[in-house]
């Protein structure tokens, strides 16, 4: 079988699974052209996607006739028509995510650090003779609003106390016990986002979180506030959120993720003030990688052998 490794941007799955004698051939760069990347990818019959990076509509999977196994790395793919797959009769089978869940949280917290502290801007000053150019904020005693309160957002929230900050919380389906379980209090969606002096989006992408966060909650921020969004782009209105930075109406925002994906080299984020951007690195860590390679391998075995395992689309 001819397998197709996508988007892997540091070009490392080879480094991070014993592949052995299988036919593989690795794509480091993004296709974003539906025509150009089913031209590419007809040749394979199994196909290795990196989480969400590469979507797998119905009119991508029934212009691969050659395809029987797409692999998902982690367990869920929103991108992946699944029953689109099985009707193509390609399996779709998933990976686990390694000790890696907490990574997204650790992010969250390097890009609040960065933020209220200037990391990025105190490391250019120094480099170019520059010594102190600014005063950062401290954490103890400052609200910090969790905008979804799950795994990820739990472990937020207790770095948040760990630092004697006062943990509030607002979801859809947010109880105040199951917040008051993760040492949050429970609010209103106006009050959080009225009261937070860091604002921090933890919410899976669907209908009922699209655009979310808006031009009318942005607009119930403190001019001091900052938010961060290590969850996925779409969630924010990104638009309404580059308005509010570049007029100064909330201090900053640490973002890890965008509507579109990698960043064209001309998109306004990349002149947005007030902002600390990194490209969607949440999860890419050692241990995730080497969890999501040697797992994908093991369910191309699998598959070879007649036993496919994290069937994600079984019927």
């Amino acid at each position: 079988m001819r397998i197709a490794v996508l988007d892997d941007y540091q070009d490392v799955a080879r480094s991070y699974a014993d592949w052995g004698s299988l036919d593989v051939e690795v794509f480091t760069e993004h296709i974003g052209d539906t025509d150009e990347l089913v031209a590419r990818l007809e040749p394979f019959e199994v196909i290795a996607a990196m989480r969400e990076r590469t979507p797998f509509p119905r009119a991508v999977l029934t212009r691969l006739p050659n395809l029987k196994l797409l692999v998902t790395t982690g367990m869920r793919n929103a991108s992946i028509d699944l029953d689109a797959a099985r009707e193509q009769g390609v399996v779709v089978s998933g990976t686990g995510s390694g000790t890696g869940w907490g990574a997204t949280s650790e992010l969250a917290w390097g890009l609040i650090f960065a933020l209220l502290r200037d990391i990025p801007g105190q490391d250019r000053q120094i480099r170019s003779g520059g010594w102190q150019t600014g005063v950062g904020v401290e954490l103890g005693g400052k609200t910090l609003g969790v905008l979804g309160l799950g795994r990820l957002g739990s472990q937020v929230a207790a770095v948040g106390r760990a630092f004697g900050m006062d943990v509030i919380a607002w979801s859809t389906n947010l109880t105040e016990q199951r917040a008051a379980e993760a040492g949050a209090r429970l609010v209103g969606k106006e009050q959080l986002f009225a009261e937070s002096d860091v604002l921090s989006v933890h919410l899976v992408l669907g209908e009922r979180t699209r655009g979310l966060v808006g031009a009318a909650e942005l607009a119930l921020m403190k001019p001091t506030a900052f938010l961060i969004n290590t969850s996925r782009g779409p969630i924010v209105d990104e638009a309404a959120l580059r308005s509010a930075l570049h007029e100064g109406r909330i201090a900053g925002a640490g973002i890890d993720v965008y509507g579109t994906e990698p960043l064209p080299a001309d998109d306004p984020w990349r002149s947005t003030p007030r902002t600390v951007l990194t490209p969607h690195i949440g999860y890419v860590t050692d241990d995730t990688y080497q969890a999501f390679f040697t797992e994908t391998v093991e369910d191309v075995h699998a598959f070879a052998q007649g036993s496919p395992i994290r069937v994600l689309n079984a019927g």
